[in-house]
């Protein structure tokens, strides 16, 4: 990953591929800050769960026509 990619260049990602990028790293993040930054094993089936429920909520919104107004 280079340095364009971390200081928010979307590197090539076609927009879906940016707003799910987006919708995981917010997840990833909301996750880390409930669980005092720290992941175990036994966290990953409901982060994985919590995961797809953000990109589901990116998809749904394209379908309506709502792109750019994922739930928090």
């Amino acid at each position: 990953m280079d340095d364009a990619y971390v200081v928010g260049d979307p590197d090539g990602l076609s927009p879906l591929q940016a707003e799910i990028r987006d919708a995981v790293a917010r997840e990833l993040h909301a996750q880390f800050a409930l669980r005092a930054d720290r992941l175990d094993l036994a966290d990953l089936p409901e982060v994985a769960h919590q995961i797809t429920l953000r990109v589901d909520g990116v998809l749904t919104a394209r379908r309506s026509g709502r792109a750019g107004q994922t739930p928090a």
